[in-house]
């Protein structure tokens, strides 16, 4: 896990809700928060800190720097089971026929012979 800290030019909350939107479309983000006062922008997750940068550039935020990224260590709970069983999921697939494919039988048409 990362933690990415942005400085970004936001002015109003129509771009930060743009923002918001572009940073969350990023695969590997897990959350993300702005801080007004500042203009910063705090995003964790998985993703690339170039990547997330380059989205917003992109997407019109042309001075957006990045500040600092940090691992972040992810503690486990002491009461948390290690091991735990997944169940099996069968190979099968189940396609269910539209309407239009009833099966007709002789006993459904007595009249077609």
């Amino acid at each position: 896990m990362k933690k990415m800290v942005l400085q970004l030019t936001i002015e109003n909350e129509k771009s930060k809700r743009k923002a918001l939107k572009v940073v969350a479309k990023v695969e590997g983000v897990d959350s993300v928060a702005v801080d007004m006062e500042t203009k910063k922008m705090t995003v964790t997750g998985k993703a690339d800190p170039v990547n997330v940068t380059s989205k917003l550039r992109k997407s019109g935020f042309s001075h957006a720097q990045l500040l600092s990224v940090e691992l972040i260590k992810e503690e486990k709970a002491e009461g948390e089971n290690k091991d735990v069983e997944i169940a099996a999921i069968p190979n099968v697939l189940y396609v269910q026929r539209p309407h239009y494919y009833y099966d007709y039988t002789y006993v459904d048409r007595p009249y077609f012979g």
